[in-house]
């Protein structure tokens, strides 16, 4: 059965009020997990990028300090497990620094991912890798070099197939690349993590094999934010889940041609057998 992840990484602004609706939306949906972004921000912001101005609802302020507004602790991640296991749904994180990795190891569900952006951080990866179970990839960004280094160094046990441009271009997603993925890892979990407009090529990765799929959540893609256009609102989120409940249901099993009860009484009405 596909595994769904609803994405909310950043698009919850800083409010755990938001990111509660976000949850909401993702458990009303079916979805399996919801994910965060978990970052030091004085590790992860490059120094000449710290002190850069930046527009934001709160006015005018230094780019670091943004990257702080919008980071949630150790207060609201309790408060999240709490409203998850309330909820009935599982979170876990993408890491981006050695910090983030030691936070999240405290919380019970023992997933964690690495952005596209880091698959060349193998010390991160290494380290992501002993200490989580379920230790998730993205293919971004990447060169076949690049992710055959990781994958044997790091060994994860999910790749998501991915474009990193938000949105993503649909004559880029290359979505064969799944096919590729599964027979050049014949025994990793292989998914798809979309940036892109609309559901159709998410479903198209489904039924290509793809039994990981991640989707970016927003309440409204017109918020402020740069991951909120190309996310999916609560509607589109409900249409996700169940097109791809639809999807794991229709594609049936290999093999011979099957005849079901609805065809045999159709067959004897036709052609009197």
């Amino acid at each position: 059965m596909t595994r769904i992840i609803a994405e909310i990484g950043i698009n919850h602004n800083g409010d755990i009020s938001i990111a509660k609706k976000l949850i909401d939306a993702a458990t009303l949906s079916g979805c399996d997990y919801v994910k965060f972004q978990k970052r030091t921000p004085e590790i992860c912001v490059p120094e000449e990028q710290k002190n850069k101005p930046r527009q934001t609802p709160w006015g005018e302020i230094k780019y670091i300090d943004y990257k702080k507004k919008i980071e949630f602790g150790k207060k609201e991640y309790d408060e999240i497990n709490k409203y998850c296991k309330e909820k009935g749904i599982k979170w876990f994180c993408s890491v981006w620094d050695h910090l983030s990795v030691d936070f999240c190891r405290q919380y019970e569900e023992s997933i964690m991912k690495i952005p596209s952006a880091l698959i060349t951080d193998l010390e991160l990866c290494k380290y992501a890798r002993e200490n989580c179970k379920t230790l998730i990839i993205s293919t971004g960004m990447s060169t076949e070099e690049e992710i055959t280094k990781c994958v044997e160094i790091c060994k994860p046990d999910v790749i998501m197939h991915t474009n990193s441009s938000y949105p993503s271009k649909v004559e880029e997603l290359n979505l064969h690349y799944i096919h590729h993925l599964k027979e050049k890892y014949p025994s990793k979990d292989i998914g798809y993590s979309g940036h892109e407009f609309g559901l159709v090529t998410t479903f198209a990765a489904v039924a290509l094999g793809s039994i990981w799929i991640e989707r970016h959540i927003t309440l409204d893609r017109t918020m402020w934010g740069s991951d909120q256009l190309a996310s999916v609102e609560p509607i589109g989120l409900m249409k996700l889940v169940k097109g791809i409940r639809n999807i794991e249901e229709s594609l049936g099993s290999k093999g011979p041609r099957k005849l079901f009860g609805s065809e045999l009484e159709k067959r004897k009405s036709l052609r009197g057998e």
